[in-house]
């Protein structure tokens, strides 16, 4: 059965470099049957990778220890969903993983575009299999899924595996790994397109149409990963935080902003032909970071509760990441001709000046969470000693930037396009502004004296008033036109223009998600080591320490505490928080115990017995006001980008200013 992965995996590879050379030397010597075969080579990997990944899974979850990779990461003990989860739970495995979702994202182009797109094809299928080419290299020479353990002579298995990281086995871990890869692999299309777009000059703008689907699913994928790893740590690591600015968080964050800058960015190309040139930029360096996702998290250059371990697989990055960029740089430079805006910017104060501020402060974040999560490196390279930068730098540079960003957001759609004048903006700004002051006062009427707190919350306002201000214009227009309810008539709205008004539903989120993360201002904790009996508080709340009990299972040995919770004298339930050991690894974790409510959540982590006192049970308490705005924010971001990707009722054309000279004329957008 290994014989069998292992050969699939080499077919593959085999197949890919073919795919690499049918597809150049095809559409260069001008024989679409190359490239027709190489479109073919596409699908025969896609088959026999993912006949290797069937084997690898059903090694998994049939026990088979005689495979290094199984012995490694599972054992018997372990609930199904986690021996398939055990999958991407080590480095061979994860690498195979992202091997498999690129041949599904290569299929998927090859098969979506068949019939369109002719000239350019062969050069995206270029770019695809290059990238496959290396990694299947990684699987199938330095990091191989299917080695044999040999334990001693003629021994070649072992009992029972040592098992995923415990840390691993929740379920969250189940969905947030292969949900992030989607969008870490899926990125590679768009950058795909644009870099057969530049080879092959295509006029107009087919490469944005063709994969404006594409950059917005992955983006999604890679929203939702980065949102399921927070809820992860929030709920499984046991300190009660979301993000800790984790080197391998941050790597992960890194193509979001520049994702994000380009979906932006990209309405501007498609509406008015300018920032050509950012956008080439922007899919190229979302692309390249993925790749330094991939790295950071694989080489061991950083340390991090996410990263695997210390391999030799960071020279192979490096060497990827140098070559892909100095070609990509490269090509740009020489089409720097065809990349020409076809407008330019007529006012600061308007709508195509707000998206370049929102473009450069985007940028600005990617850099500084860049510089601070390469600083250890650098300085160790050139100094010869590690010097750490923890959260309160990255805090200190990307809360001001966050809040101007949340500030833009909510200006955008105040501002006209080409340009705005005075009055339009005072009556534009006049309902946003008040709802800003208003929210203001009030907090510091309630005693909030926290800058950052009533900015952030005076801009949620802001937002909010502009959005709403947007579908109420929009609604009470085509319900007075069709005589049709608010509800029916904002419906009918968004679904005229799916991408503009799924785009504020997006925004939204981002809002509530403002608010949770504005909630951490006003955090509180407290430890104790408490016998049986014994009470204490915390604010409004009052604990008692009911019962500590204890037993185990096949997988884990567990000890939980059972503590009552009050709030002004009146019982809201019992926690029971957690501490397990499981039994293959010896590695204890723990279980949280959170009462979760919409304005604060209580958060009970059980850290054992005493040391000192056997008799003493240790409970770390934390309140956590707002939190969980965050996941009803991501929820609503979720939903708003499902709305961008019905197709609009209404197809709209959108003015572009072709310069020529000193002159300029209108025209009509294909």
């Amino acid at each position: 059965m290994e014989t069998l992965g292992a050969l699939s995996i080499l077919l593959a590879f085999c197949l890919a470099v073919y795919a690499v050379f049918g597809s150049v030397i095809g559409a260069v010597g001008h024989r679409p049957y190359l490239v027709k075969s190489a479109e073919r080579a596409v699908y025969g990997v896609f088959i026999l990778l993912t006949v290797a990944s069937a084997i690898l899974v059903y090694a998994l979850l049939i026990s088979d220890f005689r495979l290094a990779y199984v012995a490694a990461r599972s054992n018997r003990a372990m609930p199904a969903v986690y021996k398939f989860a055990a999958w991407w739970g080590g480095q061979e495995g994860s690498l195979l993983l992202w091997s498999w979702m690129l041949s599904c994202y290569s299929a998927i182009v090859v098969f979506t575009n068949r019939r369109k797109l002719r000239d350019m094809m062969p050069w995206v299928l270029m770019v695809l299999m290059s990238t496959q080419v290396f990694f299947l290299t990684l699987n199938a020479w330095v990091e191989p899924p299917f080695q044999v353990l040999a334990v001693g002579k003629g021994v070649t298995a072992v009992a029972d595996g040592q098992g995923l990281n415990p840390l691993l086995q929740y379920w969250t871990m189940a969905i947030h790994p292969p949900t992030l890869y989607l969008g870490y692999v899926g990125f590679i299309v768009p950058f795909a397109f644009a870099v057969g777009s530049l080879i092959t000059r295509q006029p107009g703008d087919a490469w944005i149409h063709t994969t404006r689907r594409w950059s917005l699913i992955t983006w999604g994928f890679q929203s939702i990963g980065i949102l399921l790893g927070a809820g992860w740590a929030y709920a499984v690591l046991g300190w009660g935080g979301y993000w800790g600015w984790d080197p391998v968080e941050n790597a992960s964050l890194l193509p979001w902003i520049t994702a994000t800058a380009f979906l932006h960015s990209v309405m501007m190309q498609e509406k008015k032909g300018m920032m050509k040139i950012w956008n080439m930029v922007l899919i190229s360096a979302t692309f390249f970071l993925c790749i330094f996702g991939t790295f950071l998290t694989r080489s061991g250059i950083v340390s991090s509760v996410h990263a695997f371990a210390q391999s030799s697989l960071g020279n192979w990055f490096v060497g990827f990441l140098a070559i892909g960029i100095a070609l990509t740089t490269g090509l740009i430079i020489r089409r720097l001709d065809y990349l020409k805006s076809e407008a330019h910017l007529e006012s600061v104060l308007s709508r195509e000046s707000s998206f370049l501020f929102n473009n450069l402060i985007l940028l600005a974040s990617c850099f500084a969470v860049l510089w601070g999560t390469m600083f250890p490196v650098i300085t160790e390279a050139v100094m010869g000693e590690k010097v750490t930068v923890g959260a309160p730098f990255f805090n200190k540079v990307n809360i001001p930037i966050g809040l101007f960003l949340l500030f833009l957001t909510g200006v955008g759609p105040l501002i006209a396009w080409r340009r705005s004048s005075w009055d339009s903006l005072k009556r534009a700004f006049f309902w946003p502004t008040l709802s800003f002051a208003v929210t203001i006062a009030v907090l510091l009427a309630f005693g909030i004296r926290h800058f950052y707190a009533l900015v952030s919350l005076g801009l949620c306002a802001f937002v909010t008033c502009t959005i709403l201000m947007e579908f109420w214009k929009g609604a009470r227009a085509i319900a007075l036109k069709n005589k049709l309810n608010m509800l029916m008539a904002t419906v009918e709205l968004t679904h005229r223009n799916t991408r503009r008004y799924g785009g504020y539903l997006v925004h939204m989120g981002i809002v509530l998600m403002f608010i949770g993360f504005t909630g951490a201002a006003f955090n509180r904790d407290t430890t104790r080591e408490v016998r049986l009996g014994d009470d204490f508080q915390l604010g409004a709340y009052q604990f008692h320490v009911k019962e500590v009990a204890d037993g185990d299972n096949p997988n884990y040995i567990w000890q939980h505490a059972v503590i009552g919770v009050s709030k002004n004298g009146k019982f809201l339930g019992d926690l029971m928080p957690e501490k397990r050991v499981y039994k293959a690894s010896e590695q204890p974790t723990s279980e949280v115990a959170i009462r979760r409510r919409l304005n604060e959540d209580v958060y009970l982590n059980f850290a054992g017995m005493s040391q000192t006192d056997a008799g003493r049970a240790i409970i770390q308490v934390y309140l956590f006001p707002l939190v969980t705005w965050i996941w009803i924010g991501f929820l609503v971001m979720m939903f708003g980008t499902l709305v961008c990707l019905i197709p609009s009722k209404v197809r709209y054309s959108y003015p572009k200013t072709e310069v020529v000279g000193a002159y300029a004329k209108e025209t009509v957008a294909r």
